[in-house]
Parts: C-alpha cells; structure tokens; sequence
C-alpha cells in the first residue's frame, strides 16, 4: 500500500486482491509447442504492477522444453 499511495494512487485493498486473482494463465499445447496465455489484466492490475516495479507478464509466450513441468 506505502508504494501505491507513492506513485499517487488511493486504491481499496478489496479491490485489489480481486484484479489480481481474475489475472489467469493457462498452458496451451498445440503442434508439440506449448504456450503460456494470460487473461486481460483489468481495473487495478496496472497500478499494482507498476508500483512495486514488476513488469506484466506477456500475453502470450512460447515456453520452452526446459521450462515445462515435470510430471
């Protein structure tokens, strides 16, 4: 919250914790690649996100081989 109210913004904490918990990934495998796929990120996300300095994740991105979970 110290680093909102920093960058100027006065959000509800309630608020808050629904964006980010409606921001979603799903893995999507297709022609032996498998991509990453995230919802939209609405209302708060952006504010949340720039304000503790972490970039959003891509929409979309590949992930590769080394990256893949082990069954």
């Amino acid at each position: 919250m110290k680093r909102l109210e920093q960058w100027g913004h006065d959000l509800e904490w309630a608020d808050i914790i629904q964006d980010l918990e409606s921001l979603q990934e799903t893995t999507i495998e297709e022609n032996d690649k498998r991509l990453a796929v995230r919802t939209e990120c609405v209302g708060t996300c952006g504010k949340v996100f720039q304000s503790v300095k972490v970039a959003i994740p891509p929409t979309i991105k590949e992930i590769s081989p080394c990256m893949q979970e082990i069954a």
